[in-house]
């Protein structure tokens, strides 16, 4: 038995009205326009427009040729096309016309951001996080996701689930955002909570996942970054992915179990990597010198399963998480101890203590998403077996009030 910690306060945002989860305008939500149903069959419709702003989004005026876009005041759900006078529920972003969720306009979700250096496995942990929540995770705390676009469903599938989840290949180096632009997988990840009285009604909340695969070398350039990790700026939260073989002092313990790190790169080191990231938080909330940041920031060191055997058998990375539907706290504070302990031992303690002089509000943890060591290219022999990789985004829902906490009776 478990005793009940309600959810955490939602903390303030920084941001007045709804950010654009494609382009990152911000705009008041009295104010998002709308697209014409069009036609379709035999109903009589707006017909198809290029549309100039979606076209200059994607670099391409395929798919691009839509029913017209349009404003109505009052920002309610639906509105009538002022041509056609067809009734419409379908809202777009005025800056770039992509498309914004009905749930997300009508309670503006979090973005979460992620962020790691080349070899960290940020493809493989999308992968596997996306599938985790669309099935076991997703069930576990009774929570939809649904991808926010054609573009999303089709990217996931052809890049991430069908190669690595089908196939079981591993997934390659990403290229660099500076010669090959990519689209944000967008996903709505909603949840039903239960009601705050006895008297009233169960609710939802919801939170927006942006995720970009995004190369190391992208980080290295001011220019680069700032045109194609816009969304580091839109952030509500940031997930850091660290890869423990790029902590020169934690390659003994893994000694024969993967292949010889290339070389030394300063571009790569974690702490180099989240110095870059917060100088571009601290400019997006002008927070003053000394000021730590009120971003909530999850940091994880991925690849843990060739770590594990090294661990004694108490350490709390050996325990699977207990899918309750709740964060255990207990758990929650073991894990953190436990990373914290790993880094210092492996002489990086300056990364937490980096945190710690930055942020307010920093957890650390340790998750594997393919759950065992890949053999020549391709998943290990028993499969992808996820460990944690669930872990940075419920602690991120407890801290946004969208997951309750507990702790074992009598603790």
């Amino acid at each position: 038995m478990r005793n009940p910690v309600p959810p955490l306060p939602r903390p303030p945002s920084s941001r007045q009205g709804v950010t654009c989860p494609y382009c990152f305008a911000v705009v008041s939500a009295q104010r998002i326009p709308y697209r014409c149903r069009g036609q379709a069959g035999r109903r009589s419709g707006c017909a198809p427009v290029l549309d100039k702003e979606l076209a200059e989004y994607t670099g391409s005026t395929a798919g691009a040729s839509l029913p017209p876009v349009f404003e109505a005041p009052g920002g309610r759900a639906r509105a009538e096309c002022p041509a056609c006078r067809q009734i419409t529920g379908s809202r777009v972003c005025p800056e770039c016309h992509n498309p914004l969720p009905s749930a997300y306009c009508d309670s503006p979700g979090r973005i979460v951001a992620l962020v790691g250096a080349k070899n960290a496995g940020k493809s493989t942990y999308i992968a596997v996080l996306l599938h985790e929540l669309m099935n076991r995770v997703g069930t576990e705390l009774d929570a939809s996701l649904v991808a926010c676009d054609d573009r999303t469903i089709e990217r996931y599938k052809r890049d991430f689930a069908r190669p690595l989840l089908e196939e079981k290949r591993l997934l390659p180096t990403t290229a660099s955002a500076a010669t090959s632009p990519r689209e944000p997988l967008v996903y709505l990840l909603t949840r039903t909570l239960p009601p705050r009285t006895r008297f009233s009604r169960p609710r939802s909340e919801s939170i927006c996942l942006v995720l970009f695969d995004t190369a190391g070398e992208d980080l290295r350039s001011r220019e680069v970054r700032d045109l194609h990790l816009r969304y580091l700026e839109a952030a509500d939260a940031v997930i850091f992915l660290v890869d423990p073989l790029e902590l020169p002092a934690a390659r003994p313990a893994v000694a024969g179990a993967l292949p010889e790190a290339a070389g030394e790169d300063p571009d790569s080191e974690p702490i180099n990597i989240i110095a870059r990231v917060t100088e571009a938080l601290r400019t997006r909330h002008d927070a003053k010198p000394g000021e730590r940041l009120r971003t909530p920031v999850a940091v994880a060191l991925t690849k843990i399963d060739v770590l594990r055997p090294g661990m004694l058998r108490q350490s709390a990375l050996h325990r699977s998480r207990a899918g309750s539907g709740v964060l255990d706290l207990d758990d929650r504070e073991a894990v953190n101890e436990q990373v914290r302990s790993l880094l210092h031992e492996w002489q990086a303690g300056q990364l937490d203590t980096f945190l710690g002089q930055q942020y307010a509000d920093y957890a650390l943890f340790g998750l594997s998403a393919l759950g065992g060591i890949p053999e020549g290219g391709r998943v290990g022999a028993g499969g992808v077996r996820p460990y944690r990789t669930e872990d940075p985004l419920l602690w991120l829902l407890h801290r946004f009030g969208m997951l309750a906490g507990a702790r074992p009776q009598g603790s």
